[in-house]
C-alpha cells in the first residue's frame, strides 16, 4: 500500500511542478531556472542526508566505485537529457496540448523497455490497464484543445526521445543496489546531471547572470515557485518516486504518470476556476480505471 501512496503523492507534486515552472519562467530563463532549481535541491539534499545519516530513506551513504557509472547514467537520462529535450518539444508545437500528451506516453514504453532491458513479466491486465489509462488521458488533454494539429515531425521525434530518457531513467533505477536509500539515490544522480547543466549553462545563459541579477530580486512569487520546485518537485517527489519504482518496478510504477493530467486540471480547477467539463470527467474516470487494472499482477 506504501508504493501506491507514495506514487501518488509525487504525481501530485509534479502535476503543481507545471504550473510553478510557468510562473517561474516569467522571470528566470529555462535553463538558469534549471541550475538553480537543482543546485537548491543538491544543497538541501546533503544537508538532510548528513543529519539523518542513519535512516533507511533519508540517510546519506557512500557510494560503491562500481555503482558510479548508474548514477552518472541516471543524472545523464534524467534530470540532464530529459529537460533539454522537453524544453525543445514545447517549442516545437504551437500547441503546448499536443506537446503534453505525447510527453505523458511514459506507460506505453515503460513495458517495452522494462521487458527487454529487465525481463520484467508484462501481464494482460498491465496492457489493458495501460491502454484504458492511456486512453483516459488523451481524452483529457485533447477533446476541446483548440489546435489539435501535431505540428512538426521534429517535434514528434523529439517527444518520444524525452519520453525515452524518463523511461531510461526508470530502468536505471532498477538496476541501482538495493542497498543504497532513495536520497542517496537521488543526491548522486541530480549532483551528475548538475556536473552536465553547469558548463552548458555557463556558455548559454551564465554569461548574463549579471544582467537578470537585478529583475530576480524584484520579484517574490517567481522565487517561491523555484521554492517549490526545489524542494518538493526535484527532492521529496524524486525520492518517493525511486522508492516506488524500486518496490514495484517499472511498468506498473509508470502508469501512473497519466494520473499527473487528473492533478492538473484539479488543480487548474481549484486555483484558477477552470472548467471541468463532462468529457474531462469521463477521461479522469476512465484513468481510474485503467490504474486499477494495471496494478493486478496475474501474468501472460
Amino acid at each position: 500500500m506504501l508504493p501506491y501512496l507514495t506514487i501518488i503523492i509525487a504525481m501530485l507534486i509534479w502535476a503543481g511542478a507545471g504550473i510553478a515552472v510557468k510562473e517561474a519562467l516569467l522571470v528566470f530563463t529555462p535553463l538558469t531556472l534549471i541550475v538553480i532549481r537543482f543546485t537548491l535541491a543538491v544543497l538541501l539534499m546533503l544537508l538532510v542526508g548528513l543529519v539523518f545519516r542513519k535512516s533507511d530513506i533519508v540517510g546519506l551513504q557512500r557510494v560503491d566505485k562500481r555503482d558510479i557509472p548508474l548514477f552518472m547514467l541516471g543524472g545523464l537520462f534524467q534530470p540532464f537529457l530529459y529537460f533539454i529535450f522537453e524544453t525543445y518539444t514545447y517549442q516545437s508545437f504551437a500547441s503546448p496540448t499536443i506537446a503534453e500528451a505525447l510527453l505523458s506516453t511514459q506507460p506505453v514504453l515503460a513495458p517495452i523497455f522494462a521487458f527487454v532491458l529487465l525481463r520484467e513479466h508484462i501481464t494482460r491486465n498491465n496492457i489493458i490497464g495501460i491502454l484504458l489509462s492511456t486512453i483516459g488521458m488523451l481524452m483529457l488533454l485533447l477533446i476541446g484543445s483548440d489546435d489539435f494539429a501535431l505540428g512538426s515531425r521534429w517535434g514528434i521525434l523529439l517527444a518520444i526521445i524525452t519520453v525515452s530518457m524518463s523511461v531510461s531513467y526508470s530502468i536505471v533505477l532498477r538496476r541501482i543496489p538495493t542497498h543504497y536509500s532513495p536520497l542517496t539515490i537521488v543526491f548522486y544522480v541530480q549532483l551528475f546531471s548538475l556536473c552536465l547543466f553547469y558548463p552548458l549553462w555557463g556558455f548559454t545563459e551564465g554569461n548574463q547572470l549579471l544582467h537578470h541579477a537585478t529583475p530576480w530580486l524584484q520579484h517574490t512569487t517567481p522565487w517561491l515557485a523555484v521554492l517549490y520546485l526545489a524542494i518538493f518537485a526535484s527532492v521529496v517527489a524524486f525520492i518517493l518516486f525511486c522508492y516506488t519504482v524500486r518496490k514495484i518496478g517499472v511498468t506498473r510504477a509508470n502508469v501512473f504518470n497519466n494520473v499527473r493530467p487528473i492533478f492538473t486540471a484539479l488543480l487548474m480547477w481549484m486555483l484558477f476556476d477552470e472548467i471541468l467539463p463532462i468529457w474531462k470527467i469521463v477521461g479522469i474516470i476512465i484513468i481510474i480505471i485503467g490504474l486499477f487494472i494495471s496494478q493486478k499482477t496475474r501474468k501472460i
